[in-house]
């Protein structure tokens, strides 16, 4: 692997005596103290750490640069790579890792910053395909109004209505039909259903529109999954949507490693070749009644299906490698694969006398290539891995090493910003751009404002015993989150690191805490947060899910308790692959990615606790081995610099003291 050239920033004295660019100099302007962003926004006064976060991004872009930024809670990063952005005047990309801050972007801070600045650059927001209306798939629907439910009907006639107002077709602007409602789900725009510009709709249709809208943007708005979708699949059903821009910017940047990882694999489901199935068996029925040997072999197909499906979940066992262990599942997978290639070529045979069969034709004749090198497994630079929902399995052929893949993807042509608020691992960038394949590119840390000794206090309580004896670990954490839920009069995070332990504590608690409960799965994230933000004195407890894109601000949050440090689990199949590739090269693999995996994990979980400059509260973390073992110091390095103490009634009594 190329090794990534960083520059951290604080050695970069020859940048110093370099003369400010012209878009430096513009930047600067905007944030001075009688710039236009004091004139426009009360009380506003930029943050000397917001100003030079502007100016790094000024410089990168002026220079066709590339740049790391990790911007502390409270630096403001969004006027600041917003501001060059807009000022430089070149073809933008900005990427985020939610839509919720991809609609905040551009519904709210391009419009009031174009504005101030008296600049009006063509604007657009992209999504995924999949939160466009179809007009094909919703006239489908229409045409079998009759053998429709009443209840899914009602919300079909509601979204026709809608459409015929609508001028974006974006799902997120219907209003009159509940967001988990059935009926969205088929008519959607989706890659499998495109027709192309062989559709009716084609000149209407409003992911067309979008795309068009996002070449001839300056500013273009995305979720990291849309571009990383458009960029490395490159099969979006009308060409790339994107543009390629002179400037790409990474918000939240934090998350692409992963996203990444699930873009350069694979990935095939067992619903996805039902689907094919059940479909197939709807054009037999509607359009190709004469060929019964449709359905004869597509229900062998779906018998196979049934028999492989059944055998996964009986084993359970999520390392796909370890299931073809198993003779019985190897027997019952290349089974279903021949069932499945039997059909192709009988489709073959149809081919020209359906639309919609040709195009399931096709897909299938990919599906199968991918079942195939899935089951064969023989590719050592993946791990292979078994996902299981509720009603289906996901085969997933995840890379170890993404690095070469991003490489060809960030090109020459192109200023490429990263920035998050949890990007360094004991004050390094250097594991970012490792992973990323990022070289050439000056990297930079730029510390909170916020005062957080005065603001937090880090507790881990003495006599702690082994998180790994877990009945142990169960009792001291549940007396540890009631005193503390007590002091802090509920308005508590409980984050943990396995559904089981959250369960466990859920419990305890009931009998033990006035206070009201929020659990992870009795409703949706967001429905959860508004209740713990209506309540006032409640206590919320979640997983993975909770530890980042959650801003909770003053009074409501005043502690953030952490079950413990958050390592990946030694038999996950990707890092399993991953420390055997890393020991083969003679390499350790604690160090190199379970360390600053879990390191960038609790930083986001703690990220929590702190969100404005007159926040106060308390982290306890029921884990001592970041002050016993030596890599503790590494966590310690990397996180804010909280007042720290061992003593629990110490923690208690700043919890108290917070009005």
């Amino acid at each position: 692997m190329r090794q990534a050239k960083l520059l951290q920033s604080n050695q970069q004295s020859s940048d110093a005596q370099r003369p400010m660019s012209r878009l430096a100099s513009e930047v600067l302007r905007a944030f001075a103290s009688d710039g236009v962003l004091a004139k426009h926004i009360q009380g506003f006064s930029a943050r000397q750490s917001q100003v030079e976060m502007a100016q790094i991004i000024s410089e990168a872009i002026a220079s066709k640069g590339n740049a790391l930024i990790e911007a502390g809670t409270g630096v403001g990063k969004t006027f600041a790579y917003l501001i060059p952005a807009i000022l430089s005047g070149k073809q933008v990309i900005v990427s985020t890792g939610s839509k919720n801050l991809q609609e905040q972007l551009f519904l709210k801070d391009l419009p009031a910053l174009t504005s101030m600045l008296g600049i009006a650059p063509k604007l657009a927001l992209l999504k995924g395909r999949n939160n466009y209306l179809c007009q094909h798939r919703l006239d489908r629907q229409m045409q079998e109004a009759s053998h429709i439910e009443a209840r899914l009907l009602d919300d079909l006639l509601k979204i026709n209505q809608w459409a015929g107002m609508s001028k974006d077709g974006d799902i997120g602007g219907l209003t009159s039909v509940a967001e988990n409602s059935p009926a969205l789900p088929l008519v959607v725009s989706t890659k499998e259903t495109c027709l192309g510009q062989r559709c009716e709709f084609y000149d209407a249709c409003f992911t067309r529109k979008a795309r068009s809208r996002a070449m001839d943007a300056k500013i273009i708005v995305v979720n990291h999954h849309l571009f990383f979708a458009d960029s490395v699949l490159k099969d979006t059903g009308f060409a790339e949507l994107l543009p390629d821009p002179d400037v790409v910017i990474f918000d939240e940047a934090h998350l692409l490693p992963d996203i990444c990882v699930s873009y350069f694999g694979q990935q095939s489901s067992s619903r996805t070749i039902d689907d094919y199935l059940q479909k197939l068996l709807q054009i037999y029925q509607t359009e190709l009644s004469d060929t019964g040997q449709i359905a004869q072999f597509c229900q062998r197909c779906l018998a196979k299906l049934s028999d492989w499906h059944n055998a996964l979940f009986s084993s359970g066992e999520s390392d796909w490698r370890m299931q073809l262990g198993n003779k019985s599942i190897a027997l019952a997978s290349w089974d279903l694969l021949a069932e499945l290639t039997a059909l192709q070529k009988l489709l073959v045979v149809h081919v020209g006398r359906s639309e919609l069969l040709d195009d399931i034709a096709v897909k299938l004749t990919e599906l199968n290539h991918k079942l195939n090198q899935f089951f064969n497994c023989d590719n050592p630079q993946a791990a292979y891995s078994v996902e299981f929902g509720s009603r289906f399995v996901m085969l997933q052929m995840s890379p170890i090493n993404i690095a070469r893949e991003c490489q060809q993807l960030f090109v020459a042509n192109t200023s490429w910003i990263f920035t998050s608020a949890t990007l360094q691992v004991n004050r390094s960038l250097d594991h970012f751009a490792q992973e990323l394949g990022i070289s050439d590119a000056k990297a930079h840390i730029l510390d909170s404002p916020f005062d957080y000794p005065r603001q937090a206090l880090f507790c881990v309580p003495r006599q702690l015993g082994n998180v790994a004896n877990q009945q142990q670990a169960l009792k001291q954490l549940v007396d540890v989150c009631v005193k503390a839920i007590e002091a802090a009069q509920g308005r508590t995070f409980i984050l943990f690191t396995s559904h089981k332990m959250l369960e466990q504590t859920a419990l305890a608690l009931r009998t033990r805490t006035q206070y009201p409960l929020l659990v992870q799965g009795q409703a949706g994230k967001q429905s959860l947060l508004t209740k713990f933000r209506q309540l006032g004195n409640a206590v919320l407890l979640g997983t993975s899910s909770f530890w980042e894109g959650v801003d909770v601000r003053g009074k409501l949050l005043s502690c953030v308790i952490i079950d413990k440090l958050p390592f990946v689990s030694p038999d996950e199949p990707l890092y399993r692959a991953r420390a055997d590739n890393i020991s083969r090269q003679g390499g350790d693999p604690f160090t190199q990615v379970s360390l600053p995996q879990a390191i960038i994990a609790l930083k986001q979980g703690v990220g929590r606790l702190i969100r404005d400059e007159k926040d106060c509260g308390v982290l306890i973390l029921c884990d001592n081995r970041i002050v016993n073992r030596a890599y503790g110091q590494a966590f310690l390095n990397s996180l804010p610099p909280m007042s720290r103490t061992r003593d629990l009634d110490q923690a208690l009594q700043f919890l108290r003291k917070i009005p």
